[in-house]
C-alpha cells in the first residue's frame, strides 16, 4: 500500500502553538509514514534556531520522528531527480528534494502545508495541505 511522506512544515506543529493544527499533525505521523534525511535536518534547524529548543529537547523530537516514521537517505539519484522537478513544476529546490524523496519512496500523499496543494507530481503523488477545509485520508489523497 502507497504511503504517505509528511514535509517538515507539518511535523513543526508538534512542537508548536496551534493545538488544533498539532492535533491534526500527531494524527498524520500515528497514521505513520516517509520522512527523509532532509526533513530531520530541517527539524533540527529550526528546532535550535528558531524554537530555541535545547539540544536535548532537538535529540528527543528527532528520535521519536525516527521510530515512528520510515526515515529515506538522500542519494545523487533523488537529487538529480529534484532538480528535473524544480525546472519541471517551478518548485523551490529544498521542496523539490522532499518530492523527490517521496516519489523515490513511492508515496502517493505529500502532506505539506506550503507547497502547492492538490499538484499532482508525475501522476502518481498528489501534494495535499491538511490544515485546508476538506482534506481527504492518507489513503485516498485526491
Amino acid at each position: 500500500m502507497p504511503a504517505s511522506f509528511l514535509d517538515t512544515n507539518v511535523l513543526l506543529y508538534l512542537v508548536g502553538l496551534n493545538p488544533a493544527k498539532a492535533e491534526r499533525a500527531e494524527a498524520l505521523v500515528a497514521e505513520g509514514g516517509v520522512i527523509s534525511v532532509q526533513v530531520l535536518d530541517e527539524m533540527a534547524n529550526v528546532g535550535c534556531r528558531k524554537m530555541l529548543l535545547s539540544w536535548s529537547e532537538v535529540h528527543a523530537l528527532l528520535d521519536t520522528l525516527r521510530d515512528l516514521l520510515d526515515v529515506r537517505p538522500m542519494t545523487v539519484a533523488v537529487h538529480e531527480v529534484g532538480l528535473g522537478l524544480a525546472e519541471k513544476y517551478k518548485l523551490s529546490i529544498y521542496d523539490a528534494m522532499i518530492v523527490a524523496s517521496a516519489l523515490e519512496a513511492e508515496c502517493d500523499a505529500l502532506w505539506s502545508e506550503d507547497m502547492h496543494n492538490g499538484l499532482l507530481v508525475d501522476g502518481r503523488l498528489r501534494i495535499v495541505n491538511p490544515f485546508e477545509g476538506s482534506v481527504p485520508n492518507r489513503h485516498s489523497p485526491s
